[in-house]
């Protein structure tokens, strides 16, 4: 077993641990304590929050918990985490330099970053997010989770941890194996067929969702729609979350309902160019940041705050 702690104080910008995980970027971490996307959870939980990850020297899959507490990042793990931890919270970030890139003009993105500095980016594994943002079409953030963790129950490995045992999340080949009628008897509905087509892609070979992150941004966009029930949106989400692109702005729902009643400019009619559009008015190159800032203070805020 390791165990280590990394100290807030020297991560520039700091860390909101609970807003990272809990604002719709990853839902490959579950809480101990059952309550992940309970919108009445005060923020600044010290929690534990687990996941599954690679050892990094030996690529062994092992069990990670992690909990943000007196100014620590304290975790807990059967592999090597730190590397982890470090590559997944994208804790080597400058939140300050990143944040000074917005515009200064922008009252709103100025109030959601307040509201949650600290939270950052996500650099989750490549596979696991892109099934998980073909399940969320029109689902609500708990039950994106909810399908994230029957896939584990169903078809994940057993790691032995704390006396329990933990499932990971299960490899392309595992779920190219099953049949639609089992996805869609885990709650996956009508997103079962494309889950199992792009598992299949990808343990055949066809296509390599990590291909996408040597390739410039337009066209990494564009490659990742080959994969079933992949548009523009969702190839945006697995291009913010797990590829590094952090210019990427996927236009969901609360991003778009932003741009009709503070950015209605940026609305250039199709999904690219209205991307485009947002992507300058948000910063450029960290556009993604302002983004999920955006999206998590939106999703949160009260009415009369946002007046």
């Amino acid at each position: 077993m390791y165990s280590g702690a990394i100290s807030v104080a020297d991560l520039p910008g700091g860390l909101d641990l609970q807003a990272t995980l809990e604002s719709g970027q990853t839902y490959l971490w579950w809480r101990e304590d059952g309550n992940c996307f309970e919108d009445d959870e005060p923020a600044g939980s010290d929690a534990w929050y687990r996941t599954t990850a690679q050892d990094p020297h030996t690529g062994e899959e092992g069990v990670l918990r992690a909990r943000q507490r007196e100014g620590c990042l304290e975790w807990e793990a059967t592999v090597d985490a730190g590397p982890v931890l470090t590559r997944r919270l994208r804790l080597e970030d400058d939140l300050p330099a990143i944040r000074s890139e917005a515009p200064e003009d922008d009252h709103l993105l100025a109030r959601s970053y307040d509201a949650y500095w600290g939270m950052r980016l996500v650099a989750e594994p490549v596979f696991p997010t892109l099934v998980t943002f073909i399940c969320s079409a029109q689902m609500r953030v708990e039950r994106i989770h909810e399908m994230q963790q029957s896939l584990r129950t169903a078809f994940g490995d057993p790691v032995s941890f704390r006396g329990e045992t933990v499932r990971t999340y299960p490899e392309p080949e595992t779920i190219a194996a099953t049949s639609e009628a089992r996805l869609r008897d885990l709650g996956l509905g009508y997103r079962a067929p494309y889950v199992l087509a792009t598992a299949e892609m990808v343990a055949e070979g066809t296509a390599d969702p990590l291909a996408a992150r040597d390739l410039p941004y337009e066209e990494a966009r564009e490659y990742l729609t080959r994969f079933v029930g992949v548009g523009e949106k969702v190839a945006d989400c697995v291009l913010l979350f797990s590829l590094d692109f952090l210019e990427a702005v996927p236009l969901d729902t609360w991003i778009r309902k932003a741009i009709a009643r503070w950015y209605p400019d940026c609305d250039r009619g199709s999904y690219g160019a209205t991307s485009a559009a947002i992507r300058e008015r948000l910063g450029g190159r960290y556009a993604g940041y302002a983004q999920t800032y955006l999206f998590h203070f939106l999703r949160h805020a009260e009415e009369s705050v946002l007046a």
